[in-house]
C-alpha cells in the first residue's frame, strides 16, 4: 500500500562493505589509504561523520594523514578536532611543512611547547624542514637546542634533518661536526646530504674527498652519490678526475642510467671536452630529450652555437621533440655572449614550430632580449606569456634594472604584487639592484622593509649589499656603516668594499681609512683596496697623501696591483666585435 523511495548514495556502490554503522575501523582505513585525491576522500569523510567514526582517534588520525595533499582540507579537519593527540599534531605539522604556509609550522610548534605537550622525534623533522625552506637560520638553531635538551639528537632521522638544515643554511662547519658525530650505522643518507651541501657551497674538492672516504668504508655507492661527485668534478674542471669517474661509472654499471649519462655529458661540456661528451652521447641507444639537452647545452656553453642549433635538426630526425629547456639553454648562451642574431633565429624557430611559450621558454627569451638591450622585445614577449611565474616577473624586473630603467622596474614589481604573485628573495634582489643603480633611496628602503616585515623573507648578504650600495651612492655613508656593523648575519668583503667605493665617490677619507683597515683585519688583502683609498685621497684634494701611498714600496698598490681587463661583445653587421678596456 505504501511505497518508500530510497535515495541511493554513491558511497554504497563505491564502498558496499562500509555502508554500515558497525563496519570495522580497518575497512575505513583501507579505503582511505587507497584514495588518490580529495574527491575520493570526501565521501568516506561524510560516512565517518554519519557513523560517528570521526570521533574515534584512530580513524580520525588516518583521515587527517590521507588529507595532507590538500592543506586547506586537512586544516579544516584539524580545526574541528577537540582534543588532538601528538600524532595529529605531527601530521598537520608535516602537511604545513610541504605546503607554502611554512609560518604555520612555527606557530603550531610554539603552541605545543607552550602547552607543555611531550614531543617526539617526528615533531622536530617537519619543523626543521620548514627552517630549511625559509632559510630561518636562527629558528633552526633554536630548534636544535631544544632537540639537545630533550635528548632526541640520538634519533637518526632527526640527525639527518639537522644535517640537511645546516647544509641548506651554508653552515658547513656545524654540518661537518654533526656528520662526524653520526658514528655507528651511518648509511648513505648522511653522506649524500653532506656532499650535496658542500656542492651547493662550491666546495667541490671536499665533495671528492668525501667520496674517497666513502669508498674506503665498503658501502655500495648509489646514483645520488655519483651524481653529486660528477657535478663537483665538472665544476673543478679537472679532466683527469672526470675521466676516472667516467671509468668508475662504466665499471659499476652506472652508465645504464640516463641521469648519470646526462651528468657525464654535462661534466665534459663544462670542462670544454665536448668531443668526449659527444662520445658518451653516441654510446646511448635510447636517448631522451634530457640527454639531447645536455649535449646541446655543452656545445652552447663552449661557444659553438651554430653546432648547437644544428643538433635541433638531428633531434627532429630521431623524432625527439625539443622542449622548453632545450631552447632555454640555447637562449641563455645567446644572452651570455650577446649573440642577438642567433637568439632571434631561435625565437623565429619557436614561432614557426608553434612551440608553446610557457614560463621557462618565455623567461629565457625575456632574459636574452633584456641582456641584449632590446627592452621593447623583452616586454612584448613578457606580455605574451599566458601562465607567468615568479621567475618571469623577476627576469623582466631585472631587465629594466640593468638597462637603466629603475622606475619601470618598481612599477612592474607593484603590478606583480597586484596580480597576487609572491616575490621571492631573487625578485627583491633584482628590485634592490634597480633602486641602487637608479638612486631610488626611498623605494629601495621601502622594498627592503616589505621583504622582511610583509613577506617574512630572510635577507642574505647580497640584499644587505644592495642597501649599503644604495645608501653609499646617496651619500649616506654613516648610515651604510652602521648597517654593516649591525648585520644579523656574517658580512663579507663585498659589503665593506661597496662602502669603500662610496667613500671614494664622496671623498670621505676618514671613513675610507677605517673601512680599509677593517678589510685588512678581517679579510685577505686585495690590491684594489689600496687603489680605491688612493683615489679617495685624490678626490678629497689630499694629493700629497695620495702620492705617499703610491710611492710606498711596502704597499701592495705599488707591487702587485693589477687592473683586470674588462671586455664587452657587440654585434655589428652580423659580426661580433670584442672590446677590451
Amino acid at each position: 500500500m505504501f511505497k518508500r523511495k530510497f535515495r541511493t548514495s554513491p558511497t554504497k556502490f563505491l564502498f558496499p562493505y562500509l555502508y554500515s554503522t558497525h563496519c570495522p575501523d580497518e575497512k575505513i582505513v583501507t579505503s582511505l589509504q587507497s584514495c588518490k585525491n580529495i574527491s575520493e576522500i570526501t565521501p568516506i569523510h561524510g560516512l565517518m561523520v554519519k557513523t560517528g567514526l570521526d570521533q574515534i582517534p584512530f580513524t580520525l588520525s588516518k583521515l587527517l594523514a590521507c588529507s595532507i595533499q590538500d592543506i586547506n582540507y586537512a586544516g579544516s579537519i584539524f580545526k574541528h578536532i577537540q582534543k588532538p593527540n601528538l600524532y595529529m599534531f605531527n601530521t598537520i605539522l608535516r602537511a604545513y611543512s610541504i605546503s607554502e604556509n611554512q609560518n604555520q609550522v612555527f606557530v603550531l610548534f610554539n603552541y605545543l611547547r607552550a602547552q607543555r605537550i611531550v614531543l617526539d622525534e617526528f615533531t622536530f623533522v617537519p619543523v626543521l624542514k620548514s627552517c630549511c625552506k625559509k632559510f630561518a637560520t636562527w629558528t633552526g638553531l633554536g630548534v636544535h637546542s631544544i632537540v639537545l635538551k630533550s635528548g632526541f639528537q640520538l634519533f637518526l632521522n632527526v640527525k639527518n634533518t639537522l644535517l640537511h638544515f645546516y647544509c641548506v643554511c651554508q653552515r658547513m662547519g656545524e654540518a661537518r661536526k654533526l656528520f662526524d658525530e653520526i658514528s655507528g650505522g651511518r648509511d648513505l643518507i648522511p653522506w649524500n646530504i653532506l656532499m650535496g651541501g658542500y656542492l651547493c657551497a662550491s666546495q667541490n674538492n671536499v665533495v671528492l674527498d668525501l667520496f674517497k672516504q666513502l669508498c674506503t668504508t665498503g658501502q655500495i655507492v648509489g646514483k645520488t652519490t655519483i651524481l653529486s661527485v660528477i657535478s663537483a668534478a665538472g665544476e673543478l674542471n679537472c679532466v683527469l678526475t672526470g675521466e676516472c669517474l667516467h671509468g668508475y661509472c662504466i665499471k659499476f654499471g652506472f652508465c645504464l642510467d640516463l641521469n648519470v649519462v646526462s651528468a657525464l655529458i654535462s661534466m665534459y661540456g663544462k670542462m670544454g671536452c665536448i668531443d668526449s661528451g659527444s662520445r658518451v652521447f653516441a654510446e646511448v641507444s635510447a636517448r631522451d630529450v634530457v640527454v639531447w639537452n645536455c649535449l646541446i647545452d655543452g656545445y652552447a656553453k663552449g661557444g659553438l652555437l651554430d653546432e648547437a642549433l644544428g643538433l635541433l635538426g638531428l633531434m627532429k630526425l630521431e623524432e625527439v621533440k625539443p622542449n622548453s629547456s632545450t631552447l632555454a639553454g640555447l637562449l641563455s648562451a645567446c644572452a651570455s655572449s650577446g649573440t642577438l642574431a642567433l637568439g632571434q633565429r631561435i625565437h623565429d624557430y619557436v614561432e614557426v614550430q608553434e612551440i608553446v611559450l610557457d614560463a621557462i621558454l618565455g623567461t629565457a627569451l625575456v632574459d636574452m632580449y633584456a641582456k641584449c638591450g632590446l627592452l621593447s622585445m623583452a616586454s612584448n614577449v613578457f606580455d605574451m606569456i599566458e601562465k607567468k611565474d615568479v621567475k618571469c616577473w623577476t627576469a623582466m624586473i631585472l631587465g629594466y634594472g640593468v638597462n637603466g630603467e629603475p622606475k619601470n622596474a618598481i612599477t612592474l614589481f607593484h603590478r606583480m604584487e597586484q596580480e597576487d604573485f609572491k616575490p621571492n628573495e631573487v625578485t627583491f634582489l633584482a628590485v634592490l639592484n634597480a633602486c641602487s643603480h637608479g638612486g631610488l633611496v626611498t623605494d629601495g628602503i621601502s622594498c627592503f622593509r616589505k621583504m622582511v616585515q610583509h613577506y617574512g623573507l630572510t635577507p642574505r648578504i647580497e640584499h644587505y649589499g644592495c642597501i649599503i650600495d644604495l645608501l653609499g651612492r646617496a651619500g649616506l655613508l654613516e648610515d651604510a656603516h652602521e648597517l654593516i656593523k649591525s648585520l644579523p648575519i656574517e658580512g663579507d668583503a663585498t659589503a665593506w668594499r661597496a662602502l669603500l667605493a662610496a667613500c671614494r665617490v664622496h671623498g670621505n677619507v676618514e671613513l675610507g681609512k677605517l673601512v680599509k683597515g677593517k678589510l685588512e683585519t678581517l679579510y685577505d688583502e686585495h690590491p684594489a683596496d689600496s687603489l680605491v683609498l688612493t683615489s679617495t685621497y685624490a678626490i678629497a684634494g689630499r694629493i700629497p697623501d695620495s702620492k705617499d701611498m703610491l710611492e710606498n714600496k711596502g704597499n701592495p698598490c705599488s707591487q702587485t696591483a693589477k687592473k683586470e681587463a674588462g671586455s664587452s661583445i657587440i654585434q655589428l653587421s652580423n659580426k661580433e666585435w670584442e672590446l677590451e678596456v
